[in-house]
C-alpha cells in the first residue's frame, strides 16, 4: 500500500532534481523545465496532503496551481522565443543585457 510518506519522498526527489537542474544548467529552456518540475512536485504534495486529510481544498488548490503553471508556460516560452530571436542563443550566461 502506498502511503502519504511515499508521495512526499517522490515529491522531494522531484524537487531536488528540479533545483539541481536549475542551478547547474546554463540553458534557459532547461532552467524553465526545472522550475516546472519543482512546481509539479509541490502539486504532488498538495494532492497527497489533500488525500490524507480528506480535504477537497488541497486538490482544488493544486488544480488552480496547474492552471497558473500553464499560463506561465505560455508567457515564459514567449519570452524565451523573443530572447532567442534577439540574441540567437538560449545560453543564460550570454543573455546578460536585456537592452536591444
Amino acid at each position: 500500500m502506498i502511503t502519504v510518506v511515499d508521495y512526499y519522498v517522490v515529491a522531494s526527489i522531484l524537487f531536488a532534481i528540479g533545483a539541481l537542474g536549475f542551478l547547474l544548467r546554463k540553458n534557459v529552456l532547461v532552467m524553465f523545465m526545472s522550475v516546472e518540475l519543482m512546481l509539479n512536485s509541490a502539486n504532488l504534495v498538495l494532492v497527497a496532503s489533500a488525500k490524507s486529510f480528506d480535504l477537497a481544498r488541497g486538490s482544488a488548490f493544486a488544480l488552480v496551481s496547474v492552471a497558473v503553471a500553464a499560463a506561465e508556460v505560455g508567457v515564459g516560452l514567449a519570452i524565451i522565443i523573443a530572447l532567442f530571436r534577439l540574441k540567437a542563443t538560449v545560453d543564460a550566461e550570454e543573455i546578460t543585457n536585456l537592452r536591444g
